[in-house]
Formats: C-alpha cells, structure tokens, sequence
C-alpha cells in the first residue's frame, strides 16, 4: 500500500500546477518541497505563449490577470537582440502577463490548497528509489527522517535535480559564457524617457529604446506607455559563478550598466532585480520506469520567457496521462506519448531559443548583417505570425499513429462560440473541469452512438458553431485534438477512426 498515488518534488510553478492537475483528474498527489516557505527571490517575471491559452480554457486566466502587478505590455518580444513586434497585428499570435514569479507561484499554491493538495515545505528529498510497482523516498523533514512511497515520482526540482541523477537520466547540452542582468526600475527625474521609448541622460545623451550593443556586451531599455516602471537589461561574457540563491543588487546592476554602457546611468528604486545564465540542456528521456522528470529538470532554454510556458504545458500533458493510469484504464504506451510529445515540443523551444544564441553573440558585420536581414524578414505578416506561433509554443502538433489524419488532429483545440441546446458556451468553458471530450458539431448520431461506450471517461457534447472546422473533435484533457472526422466524412470511414481513437487515447470501453 502506498501514501500516496504521486509524489512531485518541488514546490516551483510546474509541481505547482502539475499537483493541481492531479486533484482534477481524482488522483492523490503529495507534494515535497525543501524550502520551509515561498521562495521571494525574484526570477521569471511574468508569463507568455500558449499557457495562458490553456489557463484560460481552465477559468484561471481572469484571476491570474487580476493579480497583475502592472499593465500588461505591448505585444513587441526580444528574440535574440532583435524584436518581435506584433503590435500592427488586430490579433497578435503571441502575448504575455506581467506576473511576478513569487505572485505566480502564491496564485498557483492557493489554487492547489483549494483543491486538497497536501504540500510538505521544509521536506528535503534524501534518496529515491523504484521497482515494478512503486516509488519509495527517503526525505528529511522538521520532524526527523521518513519514508514516502507512491505509485509514480515526478521531479519538478529545477536545472540541478538530484531525483533526475538518481534516476539515470542524462542532461547534456552546453552553457553559454554570459551572465544576464534583468531589473524593472524607477529612474530618477534627472533621466527622461522620451515619448519613443529613448532615455535622455544629461551629460551623456540619448540611449535608443530596445537594444544597444557595444564591445562590452547588450543593453537593453523598455517602458510601458502610462507606467513610470522602465526594464533594463544587460549580457556580459563572465566566468564568474553566481549562486542563485544570492539576489543580485542595485549596486550590482549599476555595476553591470556601466561595464556595458561606459556611463553612469542612476537608479532611484528597484522593483524587480534577476541574474541568470544560459544554458541548452534537454533530458534524454522525460520517463525512466516510475520517474518523470518536467520543468527545468527536464530542460533549460538559452532565451528568456520561455521557460514558465514549456514547464506548465509539461505539467498539463503529464497530468491526464498519470490519472489514467492510475485508474486503471490507461491503454498501452500512453505515459510514454508523456516524452514523445514533451520532447518534441522542447525541441521545438530549443531550436529558436539556440537560433538567437546565434544572433545574440555574433559581433562581427557578419552578425550585424543576419541581425538586419532577420528584422527586415520580420515586417511581413505572414513569417512574423510564424516566428510568433513557434515563440508561443502554438505551433506544435504531436504525432499520431497510423496514416490520413485530420490536419486539426495532434494540434491544440481551437475555442469555438458554441451553441447547444442550454445557451451559448465554448470550447474553453467544456474543458474547465480537465476531462477528455467528444465534440458533435454536425449532429452526427452514427459516430456519436460509438462513443457512448466511453461515456463514464469522455464528456459527450452536441452543438453548432459558424463555420465548423470539422464534423466531431475528440479533445483530450490538455486541449490537444485527439481525433477529427472531416466535414461529411462518411461513417464507413469514420466510424472506424473514432473507435480506433478512443481506444488509443482512452482504453477498452
């Protein structure tokens, strides 16, 4: 008999919401943690990309959006010491929320405690060990050692996760030589910012808005229109090994600012001061037996504002997967689907985020030449949308066995307005309870008696919407479509792919 049914290790946003994932799907999770409380030190400073989609479509985006501590920015997004501007676009493929990680993480705690998550702080993890049937963890506790024992274990314990080494599971990748230097500041009201952004600095001039590069390393200034809050941003090539838990300070920025700039530029307060380095680093595997691993003890992406969306998205792909399995009804391979797509979708974040390694550190004409191409390339619509789906994480479509698929299948579902028979609702209002869904949008009764049969697993809807993009969706818990019949497909064809789709994805009736 185990304590538990899953064991996450570390109490950041992935474990966070991974817990609360669980408690949705029926499953007892037990959630160790080895810091005695929240952590305050500043790090991720809001969230972007496909993850505050899929908050949405589980009715937290607007709480999460009611605890922002500022405006939410213009849609314009670094890549690589160029930018990314969407802002002429009527509907931006990329957008982010200023959410301090501390608040992100308070938000997410509260939402697990409502839902009955048992979080042990002050529980350090000592040992690890699996066989056939269960997880078992020595750990340290405020109240002398114990043992935990659970049917599966996922690390959730960051870039140096000692549950991944106890597992076996390789980390390579490489680090980059240079040390990123994040603040949102106040400055003083001898230093203008310009109605474009630009900060005038008596005594030394302008500095244009967005990047400036110099022999020394990047600088970077933004400013939100109405906001007295300005983000400054530096990277210098250093051996010098900072410990994470040490937060960086005023002095330290001003340190840096000068070193890049060649200038004093004041500072009057601080809200927000972050150092970080890069690192290219992707698990072997995100599964070894009963161990998972997710978050940054799965990957670490050399680019900023990324690394929250692909740690909630592993939690919500993971979550299904588990609950499945420990109810029994799991069919064959669906936890490994957990690496097939996690690492497809990591190596997707990992190809940009190396691409403006490439274009960051480049400082010959050369550089200078890619730099301008790839920001000239970036005033069409059509590969500005493109850059900005695959910065989002949007883009990913997961594999599907067998041949002729629907082109939405594999793709993450798209929010329809939806009309039933009660009123008007959406597909983003039918996932907030996290259960897999069957979507008749063409009053299909020979496909939809088929998955009467799954009914006490998939939620069966009947509706229409203006121009459906299919005659059925199955929609599986993380808003990913599992299978499309297409407009008018005949049941002699269909009817054979539904059954085949819910079994895959859904077991034995």
């Amino acid at each position: 008999m185990t304590d538990a049914d899953v064991i996450i290790v570390g109490a950041g946003p992935t474990g966070l919401m991974l817990a609360a994932e669980l408690r949705l799907a029926g499953v007892r999770p037990v959630l160790l943690e080895r810091q005695p409380w929240r952590r305050d030190t500043p790090k991720a400073g809001g969230l972007g990309g496909q993850i505050l989609e899929l908050l949405r479509y589980r009715g937290l985006l607007e709480r999460f959006e009611a605890a922002c501590t500022g405006p939410v920015p213009a849609p314009r997004f670094p890549f690589g010491g160029v930018h990314l501007d969407f802002t002429q676009l009527a509907d931006p493929p990329m957008h982010a929320l200023p959410l301090p990680q501390q608040l992100l993480e308070r938000l997410l705690d509260e939402r697990a405690g409502e839902l009955g998550v048992e979080v042990r702080r002050g529980h350090e993890v000592a040992g690890v060990s699996q066989d056939d049937g269960a997880v078992s963890v020595d750990v340290r506790g405020p109240g002398g050692p114990y043992q935990v024992s659970a049917r599966y274990l996922v690390a959730c314990d960051g870039a140096r996760s000692r549950v991944r080494d106890w597992a076996g599971i390789g980390f390579p990748g490489v680090t980059y030589p240079e040390v990123n230097r994040l603040a949102q500041v106040t400055l003083p009201d001898t230093v203008t910012v310009l109605g474009n952004g630009d900060l005038d600095i008596p005594g030394s001039g302008t500095i244009r808005a967005g990047f400036t590069r110099t022999d020394h390393g990047l600088f970077g200034v933004g400013s939100s229109p109405g906001s007295q809050a300005v983000s400054l941003y530096t990277i210098e090539d250093e051996s010098t090994e900072y410990d994470d838990d040490v937060p960086m300070t005023v002095t330290e920025l001003q340190d840096s600012l000068h070193r890049v700039l060649g200038l004093h530029l004041p500072v009057k307060e601080a809200s927000r001061l972050s150092r970080f380095t890069f690192k290219a680093r992707q698990a072997e595997r995100y599964r070894h037996g009963r161990i998972m691993v997710a978050g940054d003890a799965a990957h670490l992406f050399p680019a900023t504002g990324v690394a929250l969306n692909a740690g909630l998205l592993d939690a919500v792909n993971l979550a299904w997967k588990l609950a499945a399995d420990l109810h029994g009804w799991a069919p064959a391979g669906l936890l490994d689907t957990y690496h097939d797509e996690r690492h497809l979708a990591g190596t997707r974040t990992m190809l940009h985020t190396r691409a403006q390694v490439a274009l960051r550190r480049g400082h010959d004409a050369a550089a200078e030449a890619l730099r301008e191409v790839f920001q000239e390339l970036l005033t069409d619509e059509q590969p500005l949308r493109r850059m900005g789906a695959l910065v989002a994480g949007a883009d990913i479509r997961y594999p599907t066995p067998g041949p002729g698929h629907h082109p939405l299948t594999g793709t993450f579902a798209p929010d329809l307005t939806l009309h039933t028979e009660h009123g008007v609702t959406s597909v983003a209002d039918l996932l907030h309870p996290a259960r897999p869904i069957l979507l008749d949008l063409a009053d299909r009764p020979d496909l939809h008696r088929i998955a009467q049969d799954w009914r006490h697993r998939v939620d069966i809807h009947t509706a229409k919407t203006d121009d459906r993009p299919a005659d059925i969706l199955l929609i599986r818990p993380d808003a990913h479509i599992a299978w499309a019949a297409a407009i008018d497909e005949p049941a002699d064809t269909a009817a054979p792919a539904l059954r085949d789709a819910l079994s895959t994805w859904f077991g034995t009736p």
